[in-house]
């Protein structure tokens, strides 16, 4: 290989090295989802003020989907995946993450829950997964938004910031059910309270779509793998959103 080669196959791998690193950490940013779904649209005071002290206490309740049936295990549910995410990003910090789940939670039962712990012990982030249920039992749409309001309000009296996150995205579900007006409960709900709002069903669908990762087409011998996909695309958009709140929330208590 002459001089002249040798230097232009050089400068191609360098300026290839040089492209990639942010390409494919654009690519890899929760899993490709689209950025407008990351966005909190909300600060989390509470909690970027826990992340500065080096402790967050994290309460996360929902119905079954929190606790990551259908994968191989506890550590690859979305709650562990994120914080072993938050952990990585903010060094030092310890994280502490209390998962409350079971079938069949609605909204209500959901917020008995968040009260009983945080009387046991202050959180600073509340991460209130629900809507699934009331959708798919066609569950009162008033009672939601009431149940919605008085959650918000209680968590944040408590000094905890509260992230709600809507029902997972089904093809199933979206053809036997009428899905939106459930989901436009919770984002009026999060915008009067100003809390944000994880987009999960949005996600999951643009995932679907994109052929990144879709559980209900995965054939039976790749359904694990998928789930373990899924929960850790989920962790990874999540701890995309909580981590923009965090910095909004520090910009908004610097003088």
């Amino acid at each position: 290989m002459n001089r002249l080669r040798r230097a232009v196959v050089l400068s191609s791998i360098l300026a290839l090295a040089a492209a990639a690193p942010g390409a494919r950490a654009a690519d890899e940013v929760a899993c490709g989802a689209p950025a407008e779904l990351l966005d909190p649209g909300a600060p989390l005071p509470a909690t970027a003020r826990a992340v500065a002290a080096g402790s967050l206490r994290i309460v996360v309740v929902g119905s079954a989907s929190v606790l990551g049936p259908g994968t191989s295990g506890p550590a690859a549910a979305w709650p562990a995946r994120l914080e072993a995410l938050l952990s990585a990003r903010y060094p030092g910090l310890k994280v502490e993450t209390v998962l409350r789940g079971a079938p069949g939670l609605t909204a209500a039962d959901s917020i008995a829950m968040v009260r009983e712990e945080l009387r046991r012990a202050p959180a600073q982030l509340v991460l209130w997964q629900t809507g699934a249920v009331e959708v798919a039992r066609n569950l009162d749409l008033d009672e939601l938004a009431s149940t919605l309001d008085m959650g918000l309000k209680r968590i944040n009296v408590a000094g905890a910031d509260a992230v709600l996150i809507d029902p997972q995205f089904s093809r199933f579900l979206r053809a036997n059910a009428n899905v939106e007006p459930y989901r436009e409960a919770m984002r009026l709900a999060a915008a009067a309270h100003n809390a944000p709002l994880v987009r999960r069903y949005d996600l999951m669908h643009a995932w679907a779509d994109a052929e990144k990762v879709d559980l209900e087409r995965a054939p039976r011998s790749a359904k694990v793998a998928v789930a373990d996909r899924l929960n850790d695309c989920l962790a990874q958009a999540i701890a995309e959103l909580l981590i923009r709140g965090i910095e909004e929330g520090r910009a908004q208590a610097r003088p």
